[in-house]
């Protein structure tokens, strides 16, 4: 079974909306963390979102305001909610899921195309 699974990339035009899932395996052990991340084509992995098992959460600035993160933890669940998206938002998102036994799992990615 798959540990992590991201879904709900697509294509959009700028000023779009796009909402990604991530649902991790229904065994894996007491998560802690769950996010997100993106790379587009030259550049670094870098962190978009991320939310802890109390709700806490911590943006990139260049998203803070337009995309909002939540986790539905008896799911083992977390979603990005991305709204008014440009074309710099485009990339191959990630999710990353990390447990209190110290483990990270990462998703195989979902891009997301935002068009001008």
């Amino acid at each position: 079974q798959v540990p992590v699974v991201e879904s709900g990339g697509g294509l959009v035009p700028a000023g779009g909306s796009l909402r990604l899932s991530c649902a991790a395996s229904g065994t894996m052990f007491s998560i802690l963390t769950m996010g997100w991340h993106r790379q587009a084509p030259g550049k670094q992995r870098e962190l978009v979102a991320v939310i802890t098992r109390g709700g806490y959460t911590n943006y990139a600035d260049s998203v803070k305001g337009r995309f909002t993160i939540s986790r539905d933890n008896a799911k083992n669940t977390v979603y990005l909610q991305m709204n008014s998206l440009k074309p710099e938002d485009a990339a191959v998102y990630y999710c990353k899921v990390s447990n209190a036994g110290g483990r990270d799992y990462w998703g195989q990615g979902t891009q997301v195309t935002v068009s001008s």
